[in-house]
């Protein structure tokens, strides 16, 4: 691309909510344990995970940023993704007060460049049929994601 490129010069600088900025962290620690992630992933119809991870073996993790104990407490349907993964997260910064999150569920400690597993949850094997599924979005997905920024108007042509 050309410095004088019109997709270029529209770009507007990217602001990013606190959420968004764990879940960067997040996805560049794990990528570190070969997994592989997804942010604002649909697993099925009215559910989206901050961070979905595809790990090497197959496995499949679920990560929910919160950015605050408001952003805790006003979430209740964080209960809903359990069936969707192998393994479940909340990511949260340094000054969260990590003792309200329950003790069942996964820890990961975050900012805007890294992260750090506290608590590793206990795995909760999916059923084959749901893991082939996911397998499949994930992977669809993505390519919509790759294909979108190769080509911006694709998103417009297909309504993504």
């Amino acid at each position: 691309m050309h410095a004088d490129d019109p997709a270029l010069s529209s770009r507007q600088p990217v602001h990013t909510q606190p959420g968004q900025r764990l879940a960067r962290g997040v996805c560049r620690y794990l990528r570190t344990l070969d997994v592989t992630c997804l942010e604002e992933m649909v697993p099925t119809r009215g559910l989206r995970v901050d961070v979905m991870g595809l790990g090497p073996k197959g496995e499949v993790w679920v990560v929910e940023c919160k950015s605050s104990r408001a952003d805790f407490t006003s979430d209740s349907k964080w209960q809903g993704y359990l069936p969707w993964c192998d393994r479940y997260f909340f990511a949260v910064d340094q000054a969260f007060p990590t003792e309200i999150l329950p003790e069942e569920t996964g820890l990961i400690l975050a900012d805007g460049y890294g992260a750090e597993i506290v608590r590793m949850p206990d795995e909760n094997k999916l059923p084959t049929a749901r893991r082939k599924v996911l397998h499949l979005s994930f992977a669809r997905q993505a390519a919509l994601r790759l294909q979108s920024y190769r080509d911006p108007g694709v998103a417009a042509l297909f309504g993504g």
